[in-house]
């Protein structure tokens, strides 16, 4: 039996697929393209480059300190830790200088019966049994006995002598009564301390001879001021005074005199 051609009314598949693909043709060219979001693409273009050079640049520079960390490491010694910067120190104010130490003990000189010491300023002294003998650059002498019963050698004591004028003046006296002496310091109005020289004979007597100079000051006198003082000691001091001239100014120095202990022993006034 032979089979029947198929009739023109009946399509195949090849036909139907040319269909569809007219009737999509014929339906895209009907639709009518939107218009492209140009201005918004390149805003998106751009703030992804600026993301991806910040990101760069961060990890560059994690990677450089990364490398710098690990040089400082590898040079280091090892078991050492790097140093860190040392703080920057803080200017103080200067401190306060701290007042001068007294002048240390210095034991009497001891010198022989007779031997003239130059005391400076054309003043001599000098010991002898009797006492204390001094003489002055005008010629002046004079002389302080330790045996006429006017000192009293058992208990500590001091006599002052001077002689000044407008050049300045000459302090000169006694210690008696103890062999400890060790300093003797002059204190004067103005608060200036001077230390004085001690003087003895061999045998190291109870008793001594003491002598220093001291600047002028305003209130001395052009003349010569003459003037002798002495005293007791300890707190019970005592003062007396004979042939005094109270025209100058040494009457207000105060004498002290200390052992070697820094003890004070005698003072005057």
């Amino acid at each position: 039996m032979t089979p029947e051609p198929p009739t023109r009314t009946e399509a195949g598949p090849d036909e139907a697929e040319r269909r569809l693909r007219a009737a999509l043709a014929e339906a895209a060219h009907e639709v009518a393209p939107a218009p492209v979001p140009l201005a918004a693409i390149a805003r998106e273009g751009r703030t992804r480059r600026r993301r991806r050079a910040t990101a760069l640049a961060s990890g560059c520079a994690l990677a450089v300190a990364a490398v710098t960390l690990t040089l400082v490491q590898g040079l280091s010694p090892a078991g050492q830790s790097v140093p860190a910067r040392p703080p920057v120190p803080v200017q103080q104010p200067p401190a306060p200088s701290p007042p001068s130490p007294p002048a240390p003990p210095r034991p009497p000189r001891t010198v022989a019966p007779g031997e003239r010491v130059a005391a400076g300023g054309g003043w001599t002294v000098w010991l002898t049994e009797s006492g204390k003998h001094w003489s002055g650059p005008d010629g002046y002498e004079n002389s302080r006995s330790v045996t006429d019963g006017n000192v009293d050698a058992d208990r500590p004591g001091i006599t002052h002598q001077a002689q000044g004028d407008a050049r300045g003046t000459f302090h000169s006296g006694l210690y008696y009564g103890t062999t400890d002496a060790a300093r003797m310091e002059i204190t004067g109005a103005n608060g200036r301390k001077t230390t004085a020289t001690l003087l003895r004979l061999p045998g190291e007597p109870a008793w001594g001879v003491w002598y220093a100079s001291t600047p002028p000051t305003p209130t001395t006198s052009p003349g010569t001021t003459t003037g002798t003082t002495d005293s007791g000691t300890g707190a019970g001091t005592t003062t007396s005074s004979d042939n005094t001239d109270t025209t100058g100014t040494w009457p207000e120095d105060r004498v002290t005199l200390y052992d070697t202990t820094g003890r004070i022993i005698a003072t005057l006034p």
